[in-house]
């Protein structure tokens, strides 16, 4: 079964590969997807807190109670 954050790199890669394709048509917009990811993985990294683990933390169980 998926847990959270296994789906959170899932998403992250998918929101990455969609930004990738955006840079060539929309560059400004690619820009400000990928500063905003930049900006959520610091704050979570710095923190301990991630706003998108969080919400999928309500669907999803956690990988760490897994084990």
């Amino acid at each position: 079964m998926m847990c959270a954050q296994r789906m959170q790199r899932v998403f992250l890669a998918i929101i990455l590969g969609i930004n990738m394709g955006l840079a060539v048509e929309e560059p400004k917009l690619a820009f400000l997807i990928q500063l905003a990811l930049i900006i959520m993985l610091l704050i979570g990294g710095f923190s301990r807190f991630c706003i998108s683990l969080e919400i999928l933390r309500q669907f999803l169980p956690d990988c760490e109670k897994g084990k």
